[in-house]
């Protein structure tokens, strides 16, 4: 089952607007380990695609498992 990287993303320059993201990672990433293992490199590709943005929190889920809140 095909993992997401859930994220709660804040802008940096307005600490209390966040929102949160969904990045489905490669089939491959099809546990939650693989999904861990390669979630670091992930989050440096999007915070370097979004430099107004902190990442606060991350966590990966199975796609039909979506928890209701991070």
């Amino acid at each position: 089952m095909p993992m997401l990287l859930l994220l709660s993303v804040c802008l940096i320059a307005q600490p209390a607007t966040c929102r949160e993201e969904r990045i489905q990672m490669s089939y491959e990433a099809s546990s939650p380990f693989v999904c861990l293992r390669n979630a670091q490199s992930t989050l440096a590709k999007w915070q370097g695609d979004h430099p107004d943005w902190h990442v606060e929190r991350w966590r990966c889920a199975a796609r039909g498992s979506l928890p209701k809140s991070l």
